[in-house]
């Protein structure tokens, strides 16, 4: 599935140390899909919310997954308005396929269920710079 945006250490990972590396690539307010219902479910509550929804395209043994998930979190912490979800591509492969992936880490930036702007690799700035336009977004319609 895809590629790592760089070299990473590839699909060596072993089932004992799965919750392990999904911990690499989410935590504090990043919530991880492992199922369609878990997506249909934080895709409605964003809906119904108005919220932005933020997705990570991603893997636990891509290096820049990994480098850029402390700083995904740190986004979802600051932007309390937007959700913030990491998709396993390895996990959920039918799915990432639907949405076109081809590089990890890939970000996909939501407002009611439709793409409104996307990033691909783990540029920190860029995410930074994308997360708060999208929170303008959520701003706008409030008002």
């Amino acid at each position: 599935m895809g590629h790592c945006c760089t070299t990473g250490r590839g699909h060596d990972v072993d089932d004992d140390d799965e919750e392990d590396h999904h911990l690499e690539i989410a935590g504090g307010n990043v919530h991880l899909i492992t199922t369609m219902a878990n997506w249909e479910a934080k895709l409605s509550e964003s809906i119904k919310d108005d919220k932005i929804v933020v997705v990570n395209f991603s893997a636990p043994w891509c290096v820049p997954c990994k480098k850029i998930a402390p700083d995904y979190i740190e986004i979802a912490d600051k932007y309390p308005s937007i959700i913030c979800l990491t998709v396993d591509v390895d996990e959920l492969p039918e799915f990432s396929n639907s949405w076109g992936i081809k590089a990890t880490p890939t970000f996909f930036f939501l407002k009611e269920g439709r793409q409104v702007d996307k990033l691909i690799g783990a540029n920190k700035l860029e995410l930074e710079r994308k997360a708060a336009a999208a929170t303008n977004l959520s701003t706008k319609t409030c008002n």
